[in-house]
């Protein structure tokens, strides 16, 4: 069942807009870029512009083949939705990536050409005003951008405007008839339009009427109308009347639930939000919710989450805020982050391949808490994570719940590494260690910044914005040091150098692997000494002082001999010999070379073996011995076959030693 109804010269007018000239075309100015026509629904809250929107795109997929994307830019509390994670959300609704960390201009370009040559719709819901929007707008002709907005969006040119009023008297009546029935309405049609016209046509006040009356089968149509006129709240607004006749009829345990919504993350409710934020059952906070949408309070929403209608926010934070007191709301936030922090760590357990593990983790937890398999918690986790996000947001943009909110993280992080992995969660990774990075600034929490600041660099590095990854690495370095976390320090240290690596400055590169080399080696850890000594070679090799490099590859060789780790060893040995190539002594060369190879044969490293083979042969024809060199291409062809790949020699990287 819907309630849309009426509208047909607003969606006849929005079906001309698509066709119309625009106003660069009448004016004679062709250089501006080609862009999406874009259609804006304005109108005041609860006057049903997202229906509108919704019935309109309806009618004009079929001219759109290529789908419809959509995205709501302002959440019922008022918080703007921040315009990267709406492009990300564009384009995964495209099923494209996007690298963490991607700034708006990055995103902007991808959604531009990831729509390059498609007929699609984007819709976007409930904007704050143009500078939200302009950014979303792809420069293809041949899409349509649909907005919904309470006001103009000046700063857009060629915007078509579309501006609600009320729905006529039929239409409103109609719209009471799909909620009560089309025979109380034929009973007495003249209370049924009084009672419209009371509803000034807003089709949310006209929810709520209709849904009081579904849920008071014995009252009048005439009644109602009759209260709504005698209602006060809200001189001029019907919608506040309708709302406060509503609320007034609600028992005050109903009426306490009800004024806590609002502070539900994004405006997405379930019956444990609810528990939570009430100090309620799982079982009593459903029922409620119930209750509310068939009042027309909710909006139902897939896997029994409901929507809180960002009409009646404003509404009920005034009632939150005359009604409840400070600590009171906090209590109830504190006791949602809590509820949400316990279920994210169910949700965790949950991707355990153990049972065993599974049930210590689940230990001790209400069966409320806990979910039936793996896909019922990775489901919960899909569903709820716009409004899981928005949790952390605002409990760290709070600054009163920093523990919480710590935790709240923590648990989220770890839930989405469990279900998706570390590198397909990565976008969403990369937000909240930005979060982790803003609580640890405000709170002084050096040994939680520099673990931020790694985090993200490592991101950073990983999608090319090598620049950006070696300022986060300088302030992890500041971060590890206030702490005195030499792990962290020497971990920055190290990848300090590698970022200058990245970047060509060799010298600044091998001068910062010293640097963690010796940190390292003042605190005694061997593993880490033969890996740097190794990267330390690299940088060297790099910039052409053979001579430094070979001293460190020896070190880090003699290193790893002495951890028994053969194929570490095996591999600083073919780095060996190939700086010794480099310096043009091929003798020396191919003795290291040959050790090397019996050693990646101890290893049991087909592949290095193969790769040094292949690397002796190339030794050996240019000291003019090609019988000796077709010997050991043989050689590495049966133990990979005719592979060249798989016998291509690696470079020492960051990653290697």
């Amino acid at each position: 069942m819907t309630d849309f109804v009426g509208r047909r010269r607003e969606l006849k007018e929005l079906r001309e807009d698509i066709a119309r000239t625009g106003l660069d075309t009448l004016s004679g100015r062709k250089d501006k870029a080609p862009r999406a026509r874009v259609l804006l629904v304005a109108g005041r809250p609860g006057s049903g512009g997202t229906a509108l929107a919704e019935a309109f795109v309806r009618e004009v997929a079929a001219d759109y083949p290529d789908g419809v994307l959509r995205a709501r830019l302002t959440l019922p509390g008022g918080e703007r939705v921040p315009t990267a994670h709406t492009l990300r959300e564009l384009l995964e609704g495209l099923g494209r990536p996007t690298p963490p960390g991607a700034g708006e201009d990055e995103l902007g370009t991808s959604l531009n050409e990831a729509l390059a040559g498609r007929r699609a719709i984007v819709l976007l819901d409930d904007a704050a005003d143009a500078h939200q929007v302009d950014p979303l707008l792809p420069d293809v002709r041949e899409c349509l951008v649909v907005v919904t907005s309470e006001g103009p969006l000046t700063g857009i040119p060629d915007v078509r405007p579309c501006t609600l009023g009320g729905l006529d008297t039929p239409a409103a009546v109609r719209m009471l008839g799909h909620r009560i029935g089309d025979t109380r309405i034929t009973v007495d049609p003249r209370a049924a339009e009084a009672l419209a016209e009371e509803c000034g046509g807003r089709p949310a006040a006209l929810a709520l009427a209709g849904g009081w009356l579904a849920a008071h089968p014995k009252a009048s149509v005439a009644d109602l109308a009759k209260q709504l006129h005698d209602t006060p709240g809200g001189a001029g607004d019907p919608l506040a009347r309708a709302f406060r006749f509503v609320y007034g009829g609600l028992p005050q345990p109903a009426q306490r639930s009800l004024r806590l919504l609002p502070l539900a993350p994004a405006g997405l409710i379930d019956s444990h939000t609810a528990s939570a934020l009430a100090g309620c059952s799982v079982a009593a906070a459903q029922s409620t919710l119930e209750e509310f949408a068939g009042l027309g309070l909710l909006r139902p929403a897939a896997d029994g989450l409901y929507l809180l209608p960002g009409c009646l926010a404003p509404l009920l934070r005034t009632l939150l805020e005359s009604g409840e007191r400070p600590a009171e709301v906090q209590l109830a936030r504190a006791r949602m982050l809590e509820r949400t922090v316990r279920l994210l760590g169910s949700c965790r357990a949950m991707a355990e391949d153990d049972e065993e593990v599974v049930r210590e983790q689940l230990d001790g937890l209400p069966r409320p808490l806990r979910f039936p398999d793996t896909r019922a918690a990775a489901r919960w986790l899909d569903s709820r994570l716009p409004a899981l996000s928005a949790s952390a947001r605002l409990a760290v943009a709070d600054g009163e719940l920093d523990t919480l909110a710590r935790r709240l993280i923590s648990a989220l992080v770890h839930a989405l590494a469990a279900h998706r992995g570390t590198a397909d969660a990565a976008p969403e990774l990369y937000s909240l260690h930005r979060l982790v990075l803003d609580v640890a600034e405000r709170r002084s929490l050096h040994r939680e910044k520099a673990a931020a600041q790694l985090f993200l660099a490592d991101l950073d590095a990983e999608t090319g914005r090598t620049a950006e990854a070696l300022e986060r690495y300088r302030a992890a370095l500041d971060a590890g040091r206030a702490a005195k976390d030499p792990l962290a320090t020497g971990r920055a240290m190290e990848s300090v150098g590698g970022a200058y690596q990245e970047l060509g400055d060799y010298n600044r590169a091998a001068d910062w692997f010293g640097r963690a080399l010796a940190h390292c080696l003042a605190r005694g850890e061997r593993p880490d000494e033969a890996r740097l000594y190794g990267r330390l070679g690299n940088a060297h090799t790099l910039a052409g002082r053979y001579g430094e490099a070979l001293r460190s590859w020896r070190a880090a060789g003699a290193g790893y001999r002495r951890l028994a780790d053969v194929p570490g060893q095996a591999k600083a040995l073919s780095e060996m010999a190939r700086v010794q190539e480099y310096a043009g002594r091929p003798e020396e060369s191919l003795h290291t070379c040959r050790e090397a190879v019996e050693l990646a044969r101890r290893a049991g490293d087909l592949r290095l073996q193969a790769a040094l083979e292949v690397r002796l042969a190339d030794t050996l024809d240019r000291l003019g011995d090609p019988a000796a060199a077709r010997l050991h291409r043989s050689t590495a062809d049966r133990l990979l076959g005719d592979d060249p790949a798989a016998c291509e020699i690696r470079s020492a990287s960051g990653q290697d030693y």
